[in-house]
């Protein structure tokens, strides 16, 4: 009687030792927090946060175990169940591998269960993905998708052809400024642009990009400071700036107009080093043969 009364104990004490995710969200929403802070990346830190966030809404929908290894597991299965892609799921792992750590750092887990939930194994991938580019037809479409006689559709097509053209981020287009655009060696750039994780780059830039960019500076009358502003519904240009989401739903309305289906703003970025495949004359006199705002008797594309 007396062993099975210690043994109690030693298993309160032992629970006591090492809390429990369950019991602190708080806690759980600060290690979610550090893991952010770790991440230079933008787009590294958008994924995260979503996927974290995820995890932690997933786990408190029901009563569950501590947050262990089977914990993980079960939430690896949950994911294969929505049917995502391998490599979806292998970032939704590693995001909450990197929450356990944090965990650890804060005392709310013991270092030997994040070193179980670290030999979680993610979904084995088979073949690798290319993702969805567009023919140099549909990037015709695309950019005739767009209206250049209205204001928003100037701002539309500069930002659609940045994309298409020269395979900018979403980030890098809103943030984007126009002393960036300049005149080096007999053609025009994007110098010293910062990218993904603080890479700085140049980027050319085709003329025909320059003539749609031209074309909404003009109309909305920026000369300096951000390249893109946001319109209101009474063709208004107002603020400084504008969301990485405009850029969303930009690419979405104009390719539903276009008749393009599944298309996101990261595959206008594999078209751009697909298309780059081809001889620049003849894809630029096909995007240029329809568009008036691009009507411009240039002969370069991508480089």
């Amino acid at each position: 009687m007396i062993g099975g009364m210690e043994a109690a104990t030693m298993t309160r004490r032992n629970q006591q030792a090492v809390p429990t995710l369950k019991d602190d969200v708080p806690e759980l929403e600060q290690s979610k927090v550090a893991v952010l802070n770790t991440l230079e990346s933008i787009q590294s830190r958008r994924s995260y946060e979503y996927a974290m966030t995820e995890f932690i809404t997933w786990y408190c929908s029901a009563a569950r175990l501590a947050f262990n290894r089977s914990v993980v597991l079960q939430y690896r299965t949950f994911l294969e169940k929505k049917q995502l892609a391998a490599a979806t799921i292998n970032v939704r792992l590693a995001a909450v591998r990197r929450l356990a750590y944090e965990a650890v750092d804060h005392g709310i887990l013991s270092p030997d269960v994040a070193a179980a939930i670290r030999r979680v194994k993610g979904v084995r991938q088979i073949g690798q993905r290319v993702g969805n580019w567009l023919t140099v037809e549909q990037g015709h479409e695309l950019l005739g998708a767009v209206s250049p006689k209205e204001l928003r559709g100037k701002r539309d097509a500069a930002m659609l052809s940045l994309l298409l053209a020269c395979g900018l981020r979403r980030s890098e287009v809103v943030n984007l400024r126009c002393e960036r655009i300049q005149r080096r060696e007999d053609r025009w750039a994007i110098v010293d642009l910062v990218g993904k994780a603080g890479h700085v780059r140049t980027v050319p830039v085709p003329e025909w990009v320059k003539n749609a960019i031209d074309a909404w500076t003009m109309a909305a009358d920026i000369k300096q400071g951000l390249l893109f502003r946001s319109i209101r519904k009474n063709g208004v240009i107002w603020g400084q700036g504008l969301t990485n989401n405009v850029i969303w739903y930009v690419v979405k309305e104009c390719a539903e107009r276009a008749g393009i289906k599944q298309l996101a703003h990261h595959d206008l970025r594999r078209s751009c080093a697909n298309l780059s495949r081809f001889s620049s004359c003849w894809v630029t006199l096909l995007f240029l043969r329809q568009n008036d705002i691009l009507a411009a008797n240039r002969t370069c594309l991508i480089l």
